[in-house]
């Protein structure tokens, strides 16, 4: 170094340097001006700086302090403070580190506002109209209307969080600052808006999330788009709201179906994203093969099992069961999971057929070799009809006893007889699997009382019967326990065609006239019985006559 350079008077040389500082301690700092120093003491309450004028400053100790109560400075520390006064005594300088820190925080508000810039801040407490938010120690007001893109459903869960913010406005005289979080959420919706439109267009798939549901379909936030997925386009099965497929937040990959840019209107397709499965359906569910689903609707003409999402079958009720049933409720419900057979699928027409009996043993198979003829058999009334009573006999097979079939005797309602869960014996008179008809009769198991009828029974005889219907031809009447004869209108009484001196319940005398035992036919008369009565009677009183005209 030359002697000229050395001579500069911007050099700092020791003396230099010492002039420098002596001078400045000489002079006294003015309050609100912005110092540095060392920190040289701490005390109880107090935080002694070196600032490098004739007075020390001091700092209260409380300014450095944590959450914790702990203090974060240590003797050596080098600090910004800002002088905020003196003592009485003029032996020391007050100075304040919160208001050096707000002073700066202040400078880099009035920049990030000139720039149109954000400032971190910490949402610290909830308050009427909004909240208040720390921005490095300075505090800002959030208005409630700022804090988002839409209403926040549970406000007190953003105390605490950090994020960045626009500032609005400041007021430094008042220090006041109004920021919004919402300004930077439009932007970068606005952002992501242009970003989203210029890469859309007709059969992309793209990432978006389910905004909101309503009846009709779901709306997805594309990224600053909003586009909408009808209620036909969310599955390739049936569904009867969004609800069933989607929920708001859900992460989606949809497909664009139709793009209107002008007026912003996009169509989007959840399940184009997936291969329709009817298109493999053929291979997958080949006629024959045993599958489970579930039962997903009922009709009054069978049932639909879903096997898949958007492969459904119908059990027709006559595949349902073996035997005949009113209704498939009878069988199923909403929700039961049952294992069925595939009888036909129709791809291009989306339909497929289901077995649900197939999947269970036939219990028609060898029937006539388990119930030969005239077997005995015990069972339940099932059901009690006009033409007789269904008894069941095993699981799916219910034998009928017609109403003819019930007893030797006229019936004229089964319900005379029976009760729908009464226990009965009966014996099978005929089977035929092929139709599935099971034919049962009770009155075998009784005496037959036609057997013999024509030794018992002459023509001739007079027997005593009961009364047990009258009808225009005539009177039924029965002479034993279920052998009835007809006392024909014209075997009545005399000028009594329709018989109105007898009635049902009466107990009277009856000739014999005929009896066809093939025909089950018996033939009465009461007229018969009154003439015989009547020509004794004259009998009787002319032999009286005589033997009075012979006394005389």
């Amino acid at each position: 170094m030359t002697e000229r350079e050395g001579n500069s008077p911007t050099a700092d040389t020791p003396e230099t340097e010492f002039e420098r500082l002596f001078e400045k301690s000489l002079k006294e700092p003015h309050e609100g001006e912005l110092v540095k120093g060392q920190v040289v003491q701490i005390t109880q309450d107090s935080v002694i700086v070196d600032i490098g004028y004739k007075s020390e400053g001091v700092i209260p100790l409380k300014e450095f302090l944590d959450k914790e109560g702990k203090h974060t400075v240590k003797v050596g520390d080098e600090v910004s403070a800002l002088v905020v006064g003196r003592d009485d005594e003029n032996t020391f300088v007050t100075l304040s580190k919160t208001k050096a820190d707000q002073l700066k925080v202040w400078d880099v508000v009035i920049k990030t506002y000139e720039k149109g810039g954000t400032v971190e801040g910490v949402i610290s407490q909830r308050i009427k109209g909004g909240f208040f938010v720390d921005i490095s120690g300075l505090r800002a007001f959030l208005p409630g209307s700022q804090v988002d893109l839409k209403p926040v459903k549970n406000p007190d869960s953003l105390v605490g969080e950090r994020f960045q913010f626009k500032i609005l406005s400041y007021n430094r005289r008042r220090n006041n600052v109004i920021v919004s979080r919402r300004a930077i959420l439009e932007e970068e919706r606005e952002r992501l808006r242009k970003e989203t439109l210029g890469k859309i267009k007709e059969g992309c798939i793209l990432d978006g999330t389910i905004k909101n549901i309503t009846d009709y379909g779901a709306f997805v936030d594309l990224g600053g788009v909003d586009g909408l997925i009808y209620l036909t386009d969310l599955s390739w099965g049936k569904i009867s709201h969004p609800s069933q497929v989607v929920r708001i937040g859900d992460r989606v990959k949809v497909k664009v179906l139709k793009f209107n840019k002008e007026e912003c209107k996009i169509s989007l397709g959840l399940k184009q994203t997936r291969p329709d499965p009817w298109h493999s359906a053929v291979e997958r569910y080949p006629v024959g093969k045993k599958v489970r689903g579930r039962v997903v609707n009922i009709t009054d003409y069978g049932a639909f099992v879903e096997l898949e999402e958007g492969i459904e079958g119908l059990i027709h009720i006559s595949e349902m069961s073996w035997t005949k049933i009113r209704h498939p409720s009878q069988k199923l419900r909403v929700g039961d999971e049952v294992e069925v057979m595939v009888l036909e699928v129709d791809a291009p027409n989306k339909r497929m057929s289901l077995g649900l009996k197939q999947v269970e043993p036939n219990p028609w198979d060898n029937i006539e070799e388990r119930y030969p003829a005239g077997t005995r058999i015990k069972g339940v009334v099932k059901n009690i009809t006009d033409f007789g009573i269904f008894v069941g006999i095993e699981e799916g097979i219910d034998g009928l006893v017609h109403i003819s079939d019930l007893s030797w005797k006229k019936v004229k309602h089964p319900s005379d007889l029976y009760r729908k869960g009464q226990e009965v014996e009966a014996v099978v008179v005929n089977i035929d699997s092929a139709s599935r008809r099971f034919s049962l009769s009770t009155k075998l198991l009784e005496r037959n009382p036609w057997e013999g009828v024509g030794d018992r029974y002459k023509p001739g005889m007079i027997v005593e019967g009961r009364v047990t219907s009258i009808a225009d031809f005539g009177a039924f009447v029965e002479i034993e326990d279920g052998l009835e004869g007809l006392v024909h209108v014209s075997e009545l009484n005399r000028g009594r065609k329709r018989g109105t001196e007898i009635k049902a319940g009466d107990v009277v005398e009856v000739e014999v006239l005929n009896v066809d035992p093939e025909e089950k036919k018996i033939g009465l008369s009461i007229r018969g019985i009154k003439k015989a009565h009547q020509e004794g009677k004259d009998t009787v009183e002319d032999e009286r006559e005589k033997e009075g005209e012979m006394s005389s």
